[in-house]
């Protein structure tokens, strides 16, 4: 679990993190001076009870969303000074984003939607969308819609389509969420292939076997490092 991070420079600074939601006349601090960082190359897991923050925290990391003080460094650039011009265009050439939900959307074919942040990113993903497929053992799945799919290959689908671009960064919010434990395991092991490939990986999880398999974890409670 603590196994020493690779030491080829930051892949996330973060430095004093607040976030504060208003709820009528209520304040919510829902990030409360949350300082860490994740080196380039290691597979990091967020975890904590609901209504920790995890979740905030990740929607900050992955720049949907800013803080409401603090500061945060991303691939060695500052965020907080970025357009939101510059902002998209970090998200999508840089970050890759896994959610417990799939978020694939069921009018298209699998690889169409592997290849959907490709053709926003006005590349040709072909020969990437295929390699994708074969990588997360879905090659005989390309032409199927969504609803045809588990809910594991589903994820795969999910996470394959994350990676077209070539992100230095890849974010999972729950990516086991809504698995069983055995197809779990299968994104599990999709997600140690993928550091072992030099993938800096973070996830939010409440999974134990997910947050097991990450090289360090960070703790979350009430919007702070435990």
């Amino acid at each position: 679990m603590n196994a020493s991070p690779n030491s080829n420079g930051c892949a996330v600074a973060a430095v004093a993190l607040t976030k504060i939601y208003r709820r009528g006349r209520e304040q919510v601090r829902a990030l409360d001076n949350v300082t860490f960082d994740v080196q380039r190359g290691e597979f990091t897991a967020v975890i904590g009870p609901s209504g920790a923050g995890k979740s905030t925290l990740l929607n900050i990391v992955g720049c949907m969303d800013g803080p409401t003080s603090g500061t945060l460094r991303l691939l060695g650039s500052p965020v907080e000074n970025l357009t939101e011009q510059q902002r998209t265009v970090l998200r999508r050439e840089q970050i890759g984003f896994v959610f417990q939900h799939f978020g694939l959307l069921p009018t298209l074919t699998v690889a169409e939607n592997v290849a959907l942040p490709a053709f926003f990113a006005r590349r040709r993903g072909d020969h990437r969308v295929k390699e994708l497929l074969e990588k997360v053992g879905l090659s005989h799945r390309g032409r199927h819609r969504p609803h045809e799919l588990s809910g594991g290959e589903m994820q795969r689908a999910a996470i394959a389509r994350a990676l077209v671009n070539c992100p230095q960064l890849l974010l999972a919010d729950e990516p086991t969420g809504n698995l069983d434990s055995a197809t779990g395991k299968a994104v599990i092991d999709l997600f140690q292939q993928l550091n072992a490939e030099g993938l800096t990986i973070v996830v939010v999880t409440h999974n134990q076997a997910l947050a097991s398999a990450a090289q360090r974890q960070i703790a979350l409670c009430d919007g702070q490092t435990a």
